[in-house]
């Protein structure tokens, strides 16, 4: 019954697109993927460098946060736009804005400019994630469109492994900017690709419901939230009037949210499937253990070369030992999740997670690389178990109608895990990280201390992450400083150990555990 529909359709498609055009397309798309997952993990191992360059420690979570809370919110506008406008529009303007925002990016000279340059790289990657597999359906033969789909998931995998190891090499022989400036021949040769030889293949429709308010509800809540932690115990006072008009007003944003998806003809976020408990419970694992791994991405590096005095070439390798752990936790939970089943699976890995998170707090001045290296490579396995166990848990959720909402939810799910956590960490270690070095500043400059240049006087956190600066130090002043490190970090740790702590109590509620 099924076959003539198959056979028919590929006659359609070797009419409208020959083999070679069609190889042309789908390496093209590949490489606008590859360079969006790797943008998200290259500029890990280079952040310690970059705020030594630009300032402003403590924006540092923001470079993260505008990334993948415009990612996050941009992602579903795309996937509705492109039932009404063709593909290759919509997948060049994104990769358009992604090529400039990079060039921003790179020759940023302030924080400032860099995390806006940040938010509209994630708005050109939130199109480019949404358009590429949209595109791959669409041209991929019936008979190998799963494996064409399975080659895009194994871009994730090599820009996981890559996109540490590469942003230390760039910052230790190259410069920073590199990181950013490298997507600009890269995205052009993809534009190329897709402007040449890409041909729609499908019916657009006429009109599309664009869940706008749905949109501005959600980044508003999210604003509000990130901006009180980033804000308070720093700048403010947690029991401020400012912190807490932005708590409540976070609050009412969510509350409009829920109505907005409540009553959108097409929400970006479907909620009548989270009475189904693999479904709910399923993305709320997937949110917080993205909380706590994009947090330990983004804080790790901070304590690696600011603690640990580390290269950014070591950092990356420390960063790799994470997404390797990941991409191996995922491979092997493939083989294995039959015999031991999907919530079972979770379960491990969740505990895999708690375990890598909790040796982080014992984390000082004298560890060495290699117990970074099992603390990060436990923690990724465990990350790896729950990302694919919970993902196929909830897609089990639903029917095979209702199968790319599930997974559009569980995408959804872990960018806002990453934004939240990430934006959460940062305001509590910053907050820790230039309390305790301007005390140490204070007492020392107040007290005539040598230790400091005339020069130096401005001395900041930042300058920690600059070589030539810590030259400067004495010993005893630069043992302080990176004692000051490990308790602004150590703040993000423990946070990050609450989050997989919650993420492996949901686990224990997953359906079909025995």
């Amino acid at each position: 019954m099924f076959q003539p529909n198959r056979i028919g359709e590929k006659k359609i498609l070797d009419q409208i697109l020959d083999a070679k055009t069609r190889t042309f397309v789908i390496c093209a798309a590949l490489l606008a993927l590859f360079l969006g997952a790797l943008d998200a993990l290259i500029v890990s191992a280079a952040m310690p460098t970059i705020v030594a360059e630009l300032g402003g420690l403590h924006l540092y979570s923001w470079v993260y946060s505008a990334y993948f809370l415009t990612r996050a919110v941009s992602l579903p506008i795309f996937g509705k736009l492109a039932d009404r406008l063709t593909n290759k529009t919509l997948l060049n303007i994104s990769i358009i804005i992604f090529i400039l925002a990079s060039i921003l990016a790179g020759l940023s000279t302030r924080m400032l400019f860099l995390i806006i340059a940040r938010a509209f790289q994630g708005i050109g990657a939130g199109g480019i994630f949404a358009l590429v597999y949209i595109i791959l359906a669409d041209i991929a033969l019936p008979a190998k469109r799963g494996k064409i789909l399975s080659l895009a998931g194994s871009i994730w995998g090599i820009a996981s492994v890559l996109g540490p190891t590469l942003g230390g090499f760039i910052v230790s022989y190259l410069s920073w900017c590199w990181i950013f400036l490298i997507n600009v021949p890269l995205g052009l040769i993809s534009l190329f690709g897709i402007t040449n030889f890409l041909i729609e293949v499908r019916t657009k429709k006429k009109d599309v419901d664009l869940d706008l308010m749905g949109v501005f509800s959600l980044s508003l809540t999210i604003l509000g939230l990130l901006t009180a932690f980033i804000l308070g115990g720093r700048m403010y006072a947690w029991s401020s009037p400012l912190i807490l008009i932005l708590f409540v007003a976070s609050a009412a944003a969510g509350v409009g949210f829920y109505f907005a998806e409540k009553n959108a003809r097409d929400p970006i976020l479907s909620l009548q499937f989270f009475s189904d408990r693999g479904f709910s419970i399923g993305n709320g694992s997937t949110f917080l253990s993205s909380f706590a791994i994009f947090a330990l991405f983004a804080y790790a590096p901070l304590f690696i070369q600011g603690a640990l005095g580390k290269s950014p070439m070591q950092v990356g390798i420390a960063m790799l030992s994470l997404s390797l752990g990941w991409s191996i936790g995922s491979l092997v939970l493939g083989q294995v999740v039959h015999r031991i089943g999907k919530a079972a699976a979770a379960v491990w890995g969740a505990l895999f997670l708690v375990a890598g998170c909790a040796w982080t707090l014992f984390f000082s001045t004298t560890t060495s690389m290699t117990e970074c290296f099992f603390a990060f490579q436990i923690a990724g396995l465990g990350m790896g178990f729950v990302t694919l166990s919970t993902l196929l848990i909830v897609q089990d959720g639903v029917s095979m109608a209702d199968l790319g909402v599930a997974t559009a939810s569980n995408q959804f799910a872990r960018t806002l895990g990453g934004t939240v956590g990430v934006g959460i960490c940062g305001g509590l270690v910053t907050g820790k990280f230039l309390t305790t070095v301007n005390s140490i500043t204070e007492t020392h400059l107040g007290n005539g201390s040598d230790y400091f240049s005339a020069s130096s006087s401005r001395f900041t956190i930042e300058n920690l992450y600059q070589p030539e600066m810590r030259d400067l130090l004495s010993s005893e002043v630069y043992q302080m400083l990176q004692e000051a490190v490990v308790a602004g970090v150590s703040m993000a740790f423990w946070v990050i150990l609450l989050a997989a702590g919650l993420c492996f109590g949901l686990c224990l509620w997953l359906p079909g555990r025995k």
